[in-house]
């Protein structure tokens, strides 16, 4: 990957905070697959979305427009339950 995992997770941020909520969890789940396919341990990855999680619980409602708030709460609840599911299948 050339991009560092911080800087793809700060692209990843802005991306899923300017799109409609339908496209979250796609560019979600594809990130994850792209981790995936590069052999990036699961722990990482766990570690990937924690990050994104700590970020995005960062913002607030008076900084962002409502619409790219509402997409980072579908964003929020999206990621924990994505992590909720990569926990399960870790050893």
């Amino acid at each position: 990957m050339s991009l560092s995992l911080d800087a793809y997770r700060t692209k990843l941020i802005n991306k899923v905070s300017t799109c409609s909520t339908e496209n979250v969890q796609r560019f979600i789940n594809t990130a994850v697959k792209t981790l995936e396919r590069r052999n990036v341990n699961g722990y990482i990855v766990v570690r990937f979305i924690d990050k994104m999680i700590i970020q995005l619980e960062q913002q607030t409602a008076h900084t962002i427009p409502s619409e790219q708030f509402q997409n980072i709460i579908s964003t929020l609840m999206f990621l924990k339950k994505k992590r909720e599911d990569l926990h399960r299948i870790l050893p």
